[in-house]
């Protein structure tokens, strides 16, 4: 947990961010050396070009919204001493709304991934991203089912233990009440997360 912050990763990369390359002296903070078309991507050009589209709507649709709840329950109440904003985190859900019928009832309604009929990167960014309310108690794929099919099959495509293992820091958050905060680090924080939330 955390091997990306230890010392001798921050000698690759300062930012503590992975993938990173280290080729004897030479070194690459961002690196893409993993080869992500030969194995995410799908072979067919219009499949390809999904994948691509993917980044240009997700970051707002699904990323930042289901972020934000996950701040709004868990984190913002710890750091603000105040309760969870149920109205707020409502009006998170329903901007996820959309985005979560436009993959249910569109892009899964015609293949079985979000891309083609393989598993993709795009599916992988999505996969994360819906992944972060649910260790918050937010249910996303109870009224869209084949929303749901489709999480059953990336899972199963990538193996459980691996996304386990990938996502144990989303999946096993740490109760932030478990945490010792200083008090004007956790005003700071909470000033952050509210900033972020508007």
């Amino acid at each position: 947990m955390g091997e990306h912050l230890n010392p001798e990763f921050l000698k690759v990369n300062p930012a503590g961010m992975v993938p990173a390359l280290r080729d004897g002296d030479f070194l690459l903070a961002k690196s893409r050396k993993y080869q992500t078309e030969a194995h995410w991507y799908p072979p067919e050009l219009q499949a390809h070009t999904r994948v691509d589209e993917c980044p240009a709507w997700q970051h707002t649709a699904t990323q930042q919204p289901a972020t934000n709840i996950h701040l709004c329950k868990c984190l913002l109440p710890h750091f603000s001493q105040q309760p969870m904003d149920a109205t707020q985190v409502e009006q998170l859900l329903g901007k996820l709304t959309p985005a979560l019928g436009h993959l249910d009832q569109e892009l899964l309604a015609a293949r079985p991934f979000l891309a083609s009929g393989q598993v993709s990167l795009e599916d992988l960014m999505a996969f994360t991203e819906l992944m972060q309310p649910s260790p918050v108690g937010c249910n996303l794929f109870r009224d869209w089912p084949q929303l749901a099919a489709w999480w059953a099959r990336v899972e199963a495509a990538l193996g459980p233990e691996l996304v386990q293992k990938a996502h144990r820091h989303v999946l096993q958050s740490q109760d932030p009440q478990e945490a010792q905060w200083d008090p004007q680090m956790a005003q700071k924080l909470a000033q952050l997360v509210k900033e972020q939330l508007r």
